[in-house]
């Protein structure tokens, strides 16, 4: 039983020595994490960036991966025997205590590894998108070194052809102007013509222009001897309505 007992013990301690260094390794991942995702690439030089310091937090991210997870594959393997020494004692201790105490190192194990994972999800993502950025800002900074002497020589084609356009529209409006002026002479000319046919019809029978004057001179005495009738029935209907 004694023995049984020391290899109870040894399984714990094996098992607190494996979480606390993997406990110190996932803080010190999960500070490489925030180095990811830093770099302004917006007033960044990418010709002097230095290719070391990614190459080496890559290097240094895989690494301290690969320890973790070796760490905690050992973590497994010892709550393993401590599950199945939990199983098959029943001497030194209550078999209920063990289980407990199997029990938390196991959730400390799930936590371990969810943090784990977790944490080298972010991570990988920021990899991901820093490459992502970087190659995007060369493509970039590439077409507009390559394509800067086209696009001037567009903005002069466009330049060139708003003026052409713009030389276009003039000669339409001069051509507009053109014909109303034409058209304006020609029926100032026809008025003319029409104005001198009145003229020498009239001329020619001056009767009917005499004819003409009477009706006038006529309508006239009318329109005076109507508005006499009419202005002495208002003052009659004012003098009939204040009396």
């Amino acid at each position: 039983m004694a023995t049984m007992g020391n290899q109870w013990e040894d399984l714990r301690r094996q098992a607190r020595q494996l979480e606390n260094d993997i406990d110190l390794k996932l803080v010190s991942f999960s500070k490489l994490g925030t180095t990811f995702g830093t770099r302004d690439y917006k007033n960044e030089d990418l010709d002097t960036v230095p290719l070391l310091s990614s190459t080496n937090s890559d290097h240094m991210f895989d690494s301290m991966a690969l320890d973790i997870e070796q760490l905690l594959s050992k973590l497994s393997d010892i709550n393993d025997k401590m599950s199945d020494y939990a199983q098959t004692q029943g001497v030194s201790m209550p078999n209920s205590t063990l289980l407990h105490t199997q029990q938390r190192h196991r959730e400390i194990l799930q936590d371990y590894c969810h943090e784990f994972q977790k944490t080298k999800t972010n991570i990988q993502a920021r990899r991901e998108r820093e490459e992502l950025l970087g190659s995007v800002r060369r493509d970039i900074d590439s077409y507009k070194n390559s394509s800067s002497l086209n696009r001037r020589a567009d903005v002069y084609v466009k330049e060139h052809e708003h003026i052409r356009s713009s030389d276009r529209m003039v000669d339409e409006q001069i051509s507009i102007a053109m014909r109303t002026k034409d058209e304006l002479r020609s029926q100032r000319n026809a008025f003319k013509s029409i104005q001198t046919k009145i003229t020498t019809f009239a001329n020619r029978f001056p009767m009917i222009n005499s004819l003409v004057q009477r009706i006038n001179l006529r309508k006239r005495r009318d329109s005076i001897i109507l508005g006499s009738v009419i202005g002495v029935c208002t003052i009659l209907l004012i003098l009939y309505v204040t009396h």
